[in-house]
């Protein structure tokens, strides 16, 4: 797989930079023929991904670890038990996917109690802007709002870290929501130009016909959701996660991002140095 347009990879440091673990949230809804999916274009000018279409989602904050946030459904121990990870991290990862969603998206996965979610997100305007400016943690604004983490509406889904050759490198572990009844996901945020909901099929042609760019990940999860075909059928299989790095090679001047099983992996380098005749494509 080439690089798509726009993807320049980070000058290489001497050593691979160490993943900033982080949650990304592919939202979903049943649309008219099948699964749609939310889709963010990211800032052109950003230093990580811009001009990019990708999911909602970011970096763990340290007070996202704050085990004060009012939660139910699957304990912290459960999440660890599918992303490989301490319970203490689990946690962080749960609630900054349902930080970063309300952030990017407008989609608060939290309600007054256990089997309550918010229907209309407009009276928490201002907490959204405080989490955004990181004057609030979530705790803070959940606890104020009289709310409760829906970590029951949440699936693990995959685990992907940024390419060794990269300055800025994220451990993401992928998580897969419904849109709750009532809430509409509005892509406010200024880390995205634009966002749109898409059948997953239609973003992958897109991504074929170059008008949209996508990351490994991101196309990967995609077509994994369009063989689902349907929310209910997304929401209920069965997941095996490990986590997924995958690599950059150089071919006569062009730049492909390998996975794990292609032939070239193995031989792939530990670091990338930019050449002038190196030109990127499409695939």
């Amino acid at each position: 797989m080439t690089l798509p347009p726009g993807f320049v990879p980070d000058e290489p440091s001497a050593a691979s930079a160490t993943p900033k673990d982080a949650a990304t949230v592919v939202l979903a809804r049943d649309g008219a023929h099948g699964i749609e999916v939310f889709l963010l274009r990211r800032v052109l000018g950003m230093a990580f991904a811009g001009g990019m279409s990708a999911f909602p989602g970011g970096g763990v904050d340290r007070r996202d670890a704050d085990t004060a946030v009012a939660w139910t459904g699957p304990e912290p121990t459960w999440w660890a038990e599918r992303f490989g990870c301490g319970p203490e991290l689990a946690r962080a990862l749960v609630c900054a996917a349902v930080r970063e969603t309300f952030e990017e998206a407008g989609v608060l996965l939290a309600g007054p109690d256990a089997d309550s979610v918010v229907a209309d997100t407009t009276p928490y305007a201002g907490a959204r802007r405080a989490l955004v400016a990181r004057e609030a943690s979530l705790a803070e604004f959940l606890a104020g709002a009289g709310l409760v983490l829906r970590a029951d509406l949440l699936r693990p889904w995959a685990n992907w870290v940024t390419p060794p050759e990269e300055q800025r490198r994220y451990d993401a572990r992928f998580f897969l929501a419904a849109v709750p009844t009532g809430q509409h996901a509005d892509g406010a945020t200024s880390e995205a130009e634009d966002s749109a909901w898409q059948r997953p099929a239609d973003a992958l042609a897109d991504w074929q016909a170059g008008r949209r760019a996508l990351l490994p990940p991101t196309w990967m999860t995609l077509a994994e959701l369009a063989e689902c075909g349907s929310l209910a059928r997304a929401l209920t299989v069965e997941r095996r996660i490990a986590k997924i790095v995958p690599r950059v090679v150089r071919r006569d001047g062009v730049l492909r991002v390998v996975l794990p099983g292609d032939p070239e992996y193995q031989e792939a380098a530990g670091h990338l140095d930019a050449r002038p005749e190196d030109r990127l494509e499409h695939r």
